[in-house]
């Protein structure tokens, strides 16, 4: 049995300025989140994305190559209504980021580490106002209480649209400082990944390659350079 799927039902998809920011049109009517509110966007450039998306569906609906609307429904539907919520659940990224976390042995490893994550803790120390401290091991010991305040706070003051995208940066990442890399172009993408996934790559150099793990590694990618992708067409009404 094929599964059922939504059948397009406009013919032509545009953006529109709205006193909210920019919408989008199917045939002259408002495109509506799931959860039944009208989408709105900040930027026209995003807008044009998503307009993009629904223009090159055919007669039936892949919601799956429709990335820039499904982050922006998530922004209105899940972040507008629990900002302060999501941003917390971020911000604590901090207190156990990946970057701060090292291993003891081998001695490659660990200068690989030093290599590909001391100097972004050094950045965000010096950009960021915020130092945070590595350690051996994977038993949890707290930061400074002061740096992780000052990153929750910025964390806090992006808006639904960032958030959602830099949501995807840290979760998939497993690092708030990387989220920040990425959001301010301390590295490209690609680089940033990699550094993110440095024991796994570690791991596959030693033991060889998992073509399950390599696949889902790869979605993960993609959906992280999306997320790049997407927070790069949203307004910076204030710095990070």
């Amino acid at each position: 049995m094929s599964e059922w799927a939504p059948k397009r039902f406009w013919t032509k998809a545009e953006t529109t300025q709205t006193e909210s920011g920019f919408g989008i049109l199917l045939d002259g009517r408002p495109v509506r989140t799931p959860a039944k509110a009208l989408l709105h966007v900040p930027s026209h450039a995003l807008a044009e994305k998503i307009a993009a998306e629904f223009d090159a569906q055919g007669d039936k609906i892949d919601p799956g190559t429709m990335p820039f609307t499904r982050t922006a429904n998530s922004a209105i539907d899940k972040v507008v209504p629990q900002h302060g919520a999501v941003a917390d659940m971020l911000a604590d990224y901090g207190d156990s980021d990946l970057l701060c976390y090292r291993a003891d042995a081998p001695e490659a490893l660990v200068a690989r580490q030093e290599r590909a994550w001391d100097p972004l803790l050094d950045r965000a120390a010096a950009e960021l106002n915020a130092r945070l401290e590595p350690r051996t091991g994977v038993m949890h010991r707290p930061q400074d209480p002061q740096a992780l305040e000052t990153l929750r706070r910025r964390v806090h003051e992006l808006s639904p649209f960032d958030l959602a995208a830099f949501h995807d940066l840290v979760s998939l990442s497993g690092s708030l400082i990387i989220g920040f890399a990425a959001r301010l172009h301390w590295l490209p993408m690609e680089e940033l990944w990699a550094i993110s996934r440095l024991d796994e790559i570690w791991q596959e150099e030693q033991w060889g390659r998992d073509e399950e793990a390599a696949r889902m590694a790869q979605i993960k990618k993609d959906a992280f350079l999306h997320a790049g992708k997407f927070a790069d067409l949203i307004p910076r009404e204030n710095s990070a």
